[in-house]
């Protein structure tokens, strides 16, 4: 009988993208706290996501929406179109006026 719990898990590759510093830091140092989950890169731009998740390979991207040079559904629709069983979580942030 094969037990699962017997195998160690791999972690889950995350790749972070946004245009804040400050917020892909506190993310990194959140999903690095758990054993579950490892940051294996980070991206300030859409154009920088594309190549960090062809060169990655995370197996999950954290994904702004807004973002400078190219937004995030765009740098999603360019990273599904060569990893499509690539995970991608859409994030953003309304800021008040």
């Amino acid at each position: 009988m094969f037990d699962l719990r017997s195998k160690p898990m791999e972690p889950i590759c995350i790749l972070v993208v946004d245009d804040h510093n400050l917020f892909r830091e506190g993310l990194k140092l959140l999903l690095d706290s758990a054993a579950e989950t490892a940051v294996v890169g980070q991206a300030g731009t859409g154009k920088e996501a594309v190549t960090q998740a062809k060169s990655l390979a995370p197996d999950v991207i954290l994904m702004d929406i807004r973002m400078p040079d190219m937004n995030g559904i765009e740098a999603t629709r360019r990273i599904l179109a060569e990893r499509p069983d690539a995970g991608i979580i859409m994030l953003t942030i309304k800021l008040q006026a």
